[in-house]
């Protein structure tokens, strides 16, 4: 019989460790999140330190009044998914995976990895980061985090 490891249950999913399972190690991300039958998934377009709703194709005045450092744009990304989350009738613990796009990880990843923690006040989800040369909506840009939540019937 196949050794078990924890699973957490959530409202909607349960979180699944695996082999080398160590409960010692500080990490932004679990390994599998399995989605509850009879549930709603819901995907979150990527979200930035810049207006959620602005024209196309892009006029560069609208962005002038973003940040340009990690920190506020971070901040203002995650209230952006607050927005939508809340829109969709969903919270944080209902965020499975999230995709996050830097274009300088070595540079933005601590500072974005702790306000993750501290926004998601202890639930973790899947996650993945990728380098990206330059974001698609304006080049001052550094981050852009797209997401899966589920909600419940």
């Amino acid at each position: 019989m196949a050794e078990q490891y924890p699973t957490i249950k959530l409202a909607n999913s349960e979180i699944i460790h695996h082999a080398g399972y160590d409960e010692t190690i500080n990490s932004p991300f679990v390994p599998v999140i399995k989605v509850a039958a009879g549930t709603r998934l819901v995907f979150i377009s990527g979200v930035t330190g810049a207006p959620v709703y602005h024209d196309h194709p892009h006029d560069p005045a609208v962005f002038d009044s973003m940040p340009t450092d990690i920190a506020g744009q971070v901040r203002i990304a995650f209230e952006h998914l607050d927005q939508a989350l809340e829109a969709a009738g969903c919270t944080k613990s209902d965020v499975v995976s999230l995709t996050r796009f830097f274009t300088n990880v070595g540079e933005d990843q601590d500072t974005v990895n702790r306000h993750q923690a501290e926004w998601f006040e202890g639930h973790i989800p899947t996650s993945a980061s990728v380098e990206v040369v330059r974001l698609a909506t304006d080049p001052r840009l550094r981050l852009e985090i797209g997401v899966i939540a589920v909600a419940g019937e």
